[in-house]
């Protein structure tokens, strides 16, 4: 059984020194412009000093009119520079891989946030969106891609593009919500192909060894199982990623889609034929033994959300003492500030049923 203390490579970039990954994780810290503020700074590198072998930041916008929150991390203009490369600095001098996720929110970007109509692969009457233009597609995988350039400049060891929950290229990948009738619609490959000319440009575009992941998930917002299974494998067949992040929303929960009987839902992925890829998962992951448990299913490393909130050094903490668990919820504003979250990261987790105590 893989140890959750063994070191792990990849086909590009850094080694991580164990196998606990942070998860991209909204916390509404960053500037009204996208740039980093000093409480995103703390958060993000207290992850790193805590011992996360790779730590990665929120959804960082690669388009302005892709904004998905208040105080979201931006990477669409260079004015973010000096912020990105303070922040790498700042996670790679505790030997932590430093990781930029790119997002953009397509038709779930709050129309008062950018003062206009959101977009999407085409028109959404549900969240008002319009349809991208051709054209404008070819701008968007323009911006991804650029925004991996920037985050190289920055010094960051690798990107994440997030394809995952609902957002833009998830939108793409769902045939319910894209309904386009050109390259970028119909067929599951053309959905995708948004994705992969994306990979493509930045194995172009930015040095040999940079690390870039994919996050999908497989269900939710019109996504099929099925055709991210095959997504899935066809990516890791071709090994242009160097890790594949399956977000789950629940680790350890079994489907029954795609005619699965009662199947546990990371078997569907871990089952498959990486190559060089690595695997990691995401979803309530919260005690060691929930993270082991999936190391154990076949996963390659874990991504940990709400648990890293409650512990800016879990790993540290899990490799001091075997019998670490995690806090009980709820929990008290000044245990998250003492985490190192700010004032609106911990007025956001307030708003999360069940996670700070009322006072």
């Amino acid at each position: 059984m893989t140890d959750l203390f063994s070191s792990m490579t990849f086909a590009r970039g850094p080694a991580m020194k164990n196998r606990f990954m942070l998860a991209p994780l909204t916390n509404l810290q960053s500037h009204v412009d996208g740039t980093l503020s000093d409480d995103e700074y703390h958060w993000l590198t207290q992850r790193a000093v805590g011992g996360f072998g790779a730590t990665m930041t929120c959804a960082a916008h690669v388009q302005a009119i892709g904004q998905g929150f208040p105080g979201q991390l931006g990477i669409f203009a260079d004015s973010h520079l000096p912020g990105l490369t303070r922040l790498a600095a700042g996670i790679k001098a505790s030997n932590s891989m430093a990781i930029v996720q790119l997002h953009h929110a397509g038709m779930r970007t709050p129309r008062d946030l950018v003062g206009q109509s959101p977009v999407c692969p085409s028109d959404n009457a549900e969240f008002g969106a319009r349809g991208l233009t051709e054209a404008e597609v070819h701008q968007l995988v323009e911006d991804f891609i650029a925004g991996a350039e920037r985050a190289e400049k920055a010094g960051f060891d690798g990107v994440e593009i997030h394809g995952a929950h609902g957002y833009i290229l998830c939108q793409f990948l769902s045939g319910e919500v894209n309904q386009r009738t050109d390259a970028y619609g119909g067929s599951p490959e053309n959905r995708a192909r948004i994705v992969r000319q994306i990979i493509d440009g930045i194995r172009a575009r930015c040095r040999p060894d940079f690390n870039l992941g994919l996050r999908l998930s497989p269900e939710r917002f019109g996504i099929d199982l099925i055709e991210t299974r095959d997504l899935a494998q066809a990516l890791m067949t071709e090994g242009k990623i160097d890790y594949l992040d399956m977000s789950l929303w629940d680790s350890f929960k079994t489907t029954s889609e795609g005619g699965f009987q009662d199947k546990p839902l990371i078997s569907v992925f871990t089952e498959l034929d990486r190559g060089s890829v690595r695997l990691g998962v995401a979803g309530k992951i919260m005690t060691p033994a929930n993270a082991q448990a999936c190391l154990d299913a076949g996963a390659d490393f874990v991504l940990l959300g709400r648990a890293a909130i409650l512990h800016h050094d879990y790993p540290a903490r899990l490799a001091a003492d075997p019998g670490f668990l995690p806090v009980t919820l709820p929990v008290s504003r000044a245990h998250l500030v003492a985490e190192g979250l700010g004032p609106s990261f911990v007025t956001y987790m307030a708003t999360w049923p069940g996670f700070v105590a009322a006072e």
